[in-house]
């Protein structure tokens, strides 16, 4: 086996056993940073909607109210919860990949009735009044997911609508009727604003960058073999030949070999030396003999 050969075979095994420990710790760091970025577009969503509830409760609403039609028929938009579900669905034209809900326990419309995985949170919240948020995984028949809660709290305004049937206004009460969303208590925790976002999407984000980091360690992997051959070959290997073929012809007999010229004072250089004092010495020897 050649001394280059040799020489690449160390190389290939050090930098695999490298990029193996590199690749598994770049990974998992990728993963971490995917998530926070997934997390921070989710809160960036979140104070969105938030934004969207408390200008709908605190300036739309009492508008809405004043409006006749809304005595007779009741208008969705002096909603809170409407008009953040409503401005997120439009948002999820850009982010398909997230979804948005705010569920309750005992909620009016009985589409926003939280599922199991979602009571869970509100009881959770419920146990942590101090929490204002809450961020877990959760098993999906889908595959694992990422979830931000925040906790809706009861208050006076929440109250004008869901403390009893009879403070409801008459035209909620034709759409949904008496028997849901009432007994709600100031400062309770009725719900949570709930956004679900697929692990999918920060694994994707990660192997995406894995992927690019991959192909730039064997690019440099490739560019250093090659410049560490092509140093190897002109500083050891053909220095090395070129001693070897002289040796070759000096033990053939040949006479007026010239003397190996190299400069610089490395290994190779004094090696150099020595072989021509050597040579120097045999060319001696050898006019020593034929005088005799």
């Amino acid at each position: 086996m050649k001394l280059l050969t040799k020489f690449n075979l160390i190389l290939l095994v050090i930098f695999a056993a490298g990029g193996v420990l590199i690749s598994q710790l770049a990974y998992s760091f990728l993963i971490g940073n995917a998530r926070r970025e997934v997390l921070e577009e989710a809160q960036l969503m979140m104070a969105s909607a938030t934004s969207v509830r408390d200008y709908t409760a605190n300036d739309l609403s009492p508008l809405l109210q004043q409006n006749p039609r809304h005595r007779v028929h009741f208008l969705a938009e002096t909603i809170p919860f409407y008009g953040a579900t409503t401005t997120f669905n439009n948002l999820r034209k850009s982010y398909p990949d997230y979804a948005y809900k705010e569920a309750a326990l005992n909620p009016t419309n009985p589409e926003d009735r939280a599922s199991d995985w979602e009571a869970d949170i509100i009881h959770d919240l419920r146990d942590h009044p101090n929490e204002t948020q809450k961020v877990g995984e959760r098993e999906t028949p889908n595959g694992a997911a990422l979830y931000l809660a925040n906790p809706i709290k009861v208050n006076h305004e929440c109250l004008e609508c869901h403390s009893t049937p009879s403070a409801a206004p008459t035209a909620m009460l034709a759409v949904y009727g008496n028997a849901n969303g009432f007994g709600w208590k100031n400062d309770e925790i009725v719900g949570a604003q709930i956004i679900s976002v697929p692990m999918s999407v920060p694994i994707a984000i990660a192997d995406r960058a894995y992927h690019r980091l991959l192909f730039f360690l064997i690019l440099i992997l490739v560019v250093t073999i090659l410049a560490l051959d092509a140093g190897v070959y002109f500083f050891v290997i053909r220095p090395l030949k070129l001693v070897s073929d002289t040796a070759d012809r000096v033990s053939r007999g040949e006479k007026d070999v010239p003397p190996i010229k190299f400069k610089g004072k490395d290994e190779i250089a004094v090696v150099a030396s020595s072989f021509n004092r050597m040579q120097v010495s045999l060319t001696k020897a050898f006019k020593m003999l034929e005088e005799q």
